[in-house]
């Protein structure tokens, strides 16, 4: 694989039950940081890499994700009758004019190898990328995925974003064995699900980003249903591990585990306090909120 990812894969067809009642009528993917929401820094995320074709997979229950990067007819003629032209502009450009949003439905929840699968057909038979918007991924320099995508691009490999846990929540994650990092990757041996501490061959742990060999859909295909009936991404990953080099990448930059309360507050709090207009005042108000508590101020 020496060609630029060109498509990512955004799988958003789950339920997001833990953040019920809200995810009742709006998708956890849909749930904003700040003005955004989780699945917008996603989208930015894959086109500062270089994708131009991106695949949602969805389910048909949801439609507020296609509704958000669909055009909004009266909404932009009642800001453009305004004068709002700030905000036109920020509705306008959601995707870039170049980028493409194409959506595809999977029909039964059979996991997220599944989900993959269900965007071969747009996909093809090219290197892609998956993210999971749940996973946010702040840095002031380069974004996660275009790390990894320089990186897939130079070694012709697929590349999988990794970073160092508390060995104490090694069974809460996918975990990797890897020859000596060079750099900030190294080459998986293999991979471990949710392993006990006792038994976790390193505390490098995978999370939501993916850049993929097409030879991935051959073996979710041939991928057996796990627990539950589902087909898991990482039991195909395992199987091409096999067959030809994959890479954990150490990305720059700090994760969120959006997919919980605190890791959403913490993601608010993290782009509160670096938002260009925003930073000084959230920094006061939390100040405040920490004195009223009677908690030292923040340093």
């Amino acid at each position: 694989m020496s060609a630029r990812i060109r498509k990512a894969v955004f799988p958003v067809a789950g339920l997001g039950t833990r953040f019920l009642p809200a995810t009742k009528t709006v998708p956890k993917e849909m749930l904003p940081i700040i003005d955004k929401p989780l699945i917008q820094y996603a989208v930015d995320e894959a086109v500062e890499a270089g994708c131009d074709t991106l695949i949602f997979v969805t389910n048909r229950y949801k439609h507020a994700v296609a509704d958000y990067f669909d055009k909004a007819y009266e909404l932009e003629q009642k800001l453009e009758r305004a004068g709002k032209t700030e905000q036109l502009e920020l509705i306008r450009n959601v995707l870039p004019r170049n980028v493409r949003a194409v959506f595809v439905t999977q029909a039964e929840a059979l996991g997220l190898g599944h989900a993959v699968l269900c965007a071969k057909p747009v996909v093809g038979d090219e290197p892609f990328a998956v993210l999971l918007p749940d996973d946010l991924i702040w840095n002031r320099g380069p974004g996660a995925l275009k790390q990894m995508a320089d990186a897939a691009e130079a070694s012709g490999a697929s590349v999988i974003a990794v970073q160092d846990v508390p060995r104490a929540q090694t069974g809460s994650y996918g975990i990797v064995a890897t020859d000596a990092f060079a750099a900030r990757q190294g080459r998986i041996t293999s991979m471990v699900e949710k392993p006990q501490p006792a038994d976790a061959p390193s505390t490098l742990a995978v999370v939501g980003r993916y850049v993929l060999n097409p030879r991935i859909f051959a073996l979710l295909e041939a991928t057996r249903p796990g627990a539950g009936g589902e087909i898991q991404l990482t039991d195909a990953i395992a199987a091409l591990l096999v067959e030809e080099a994959v890479s954990a990448y150490r990305f720059q930059g700090t994760r969120f585990d959006c997919g919980t309360h605190l890791g959403l507050i913490e993601a608010t709090i993290r782009y509160a306090l670096d938002h260009e207009t925003l930073s000084d005042a959230a920094r006061h108000l939390m100040q405040n909120a920490l004195a009223e508590l009677g908690v030292e101020e923040l340093g």
